[in-house]
C-alpha cells in the first residue's frame, strides 16, 4: 500500500507554523536550520507545511537550533507533534463529521479559552440536546435522521470539555438576542429548556454569557459571528468562520488580531452580565406563560 500524504489538520498547521516563526527569529535559512537536524531543507519545508512530519523527540532539538530552548515552548510544540497523529473521540463519527468539523473539534479540546459571537444560533458548548437536533435538522438539509442523531450526540460530547477535570475550557460568548426570541413549532418547550441551561451555565466561573440586545449600537458583529480559540502558552490564536458547507480558519496573527479587536468592541456593545442573566431570566418566565 503507498505511503498516505499526510493531511495539513488544523494541529499540524499549527506546529508548522510556530517552527517557521522561530526559524524566521533566528534569522536561519531552511538549509541552515535542517543541516543540524541530519535532514535536507526539503523535508523541514514539508513539516513547516503542514504536509510532514515530525517525531516529537526531534521538536527540542530543532527548536535549541533555533535557539529556542524556554521549557514551556518546548513543550507545547511537543504536545502539538504528539497530537498531529492522535485520534480523537470524534473519529467514531467519522461518517457524519466532514474534516473541517474535526479540525475544529481538535482546536477545542486543545483550547484554554474561547470567545465567540454567536448572531444566528445558541453556540454548541451550550446547547441542550433538543435544540441541538432541531438546529442540526434545519441547517443540514442533505442530511438523514440518522445522521441528525449523530451529529446532535458530537455536539453534546463537545460539551465535556466545559466540566474537564484539567484546565475546564473557559467560554465566553456574545448571543444576539434575536436568537432567544426563536421558537419551534413541532416542540415548543425546546427554547424554555434553552434558557433555562443558559441560566445554568452561567453560574459556572468558567463561563461568561452576554447577550447583544435588539437595539444595540452598530457594532463589528454586523459583518457575522465568529470563534476565537486561544491556547496556553505562546501558540498563537485560531479564527473559526462557519457557513453551511462547513468551517474556514484564520491563522494569519494580524487577521486574527482584528478578530480580537472586534470581540472587545462587541463585549462593550452588549448587555452587562447581570443584565443579560436578568433578560434571559424574564425571557425563561415569559416562556411558561
Amino acid at each position: 500500500m503507498p505511503n498516505m500524504r499526510p493531511v495539513p489538520t488544523v494541529r499540524r498547521r499549527r506546529l508548522g507554523e510556530a517552527l517557521r516563526r522561530y526559524r524566521n527569529d533566528a534569522g536561519l535559512s531552511l538549509d541552515a536550520a535542517a543541516k543540524p537536524m541530519g535532514w535536507i531543507a526539503p523535508k523541514l519545508s514539508r513539516i513547516e507545511n503542514a504536509v510532514g512530519y515530525i517525531r516529537p523527540a526531534e521538536v527540542a532539538p530543532l527548536l535549541e537550533v533555533f535557539g529556542m530552548t524556554d521549557a514551556y515552548v518546548v513543550a507545547a510544540l511537543e504536545d502539538l507533534a504528539k497530537d498531529a497523529r492522535k485520534r480523537g473521540w470524534w473519529q467514531t463519527y467519522n461518517h457524519v463529521v466532514a474534516p473541517s468539523y474535526a479540525d475544529y473539534i481538535s482546536l477545542e479540546s486543545d483550547a484554554e479559552s474561547i470567545r465567540a459571537y454567536a448572531p444566528l444560533v445558541i453556540p454548541g458548548l451550550f446547547q441542550t440536546a433538543a435544540y441541538a437536533r432541531e438546529t442540526i435538522a434545519a441547517n443540514a438539509t442533505t442530511r438523514t435522521a440518522q445522521e441528525v442523531a449523530a451529529l446532535a450526540e458530537v455536539r453534546q460530547a463537545r460539551q465535556a470539555v466545559l466540566t474537564r477535570p484539567e484546565r475546564p475550557l473557559k467560554v465566553w460568548a456574545v448571543i444576539h438576542e434575536a436568537v432567544l426570541h426563536q421558537r419551534f413549532a413541532a416542540r415548543p418547550a425546546t427554547m424554555r429548556e434553552q434558557l433555562r441551561r443558559l441560566l445554568d451555565l452561567s453560574e459556572m466561573p468558567n463561563v461568561t454569557v452576554q447577550v447583544m440586545p435588539l437595539a444595540a449600537t452598530p457594532h463589528p458583529g454586523g459583518a457575522g459571528g465568529f470563534t476565537l480559540a486561544n491556547f496556553p502558552g505562546t501558540m498563537p490564536d485560531v479564527v473559526t468562520l462557519e457557513n453551511l458547507i462547513g468551517a474556514t480558519y484564520v491563522e494569519d496573527a494580524d487577521e486574527v488580531r482584528t478578530f480580537t479587536d472586534a470581540f472587545e468592541r462587541i463585549v462593550a456593545a452588549a448587555l452587562s452580565m447581570d443584565d443579560t442573566l436578568a433578560l434571559i431570566g424574564q425571557m425563561e418566565e415569559r416562556s411558561r406563560e
